[in-house]
């Protein structure tokens, strides 16, 4: 299961989102809501707004909020429980 994990940085420095080059990427935004998704790409995606939590088909949930700067990996299925409006900024690898 270690390929699958979720990865998870709480308020990476801004020069580590710099390097990255977070500001420069595609940004999703989406209201409350609950639904099933398969992840076909790696995604790293850091959290502007919102709250929600992932729940890996074979695992447990996992809750992010604003600051996050997060990886799902290539072909982990879960379901996303959006509580808060969310607005992401995120590059699929």
């Amino acid at each position: 299961m270690s390929d699958q994990a979720i990865l998870c940085e709480h308020n990476p420095p801004p020069a580590k989102l710099e390097v990255l080059g977070v500001e420069g990427w595609p940004i999703w935004k989406k209201e409350p809501s609950r639904f099933d998704w398969t992840y076909h790409q790696s995604e790293t995606c850091y959290i502007v707004r919102g709250e929600f939590s992932v729940t890996p088909s074979d695992g447990e949930p996992q809750h992010f909020k604003r600051g996050d700067l997060i990886t799902f990996p290539a072909g982990m299925a879960c379901v996303w429980e959006i509580t808060k409006p969310v607005e992401k900024h995120y590059r699929l690898d």
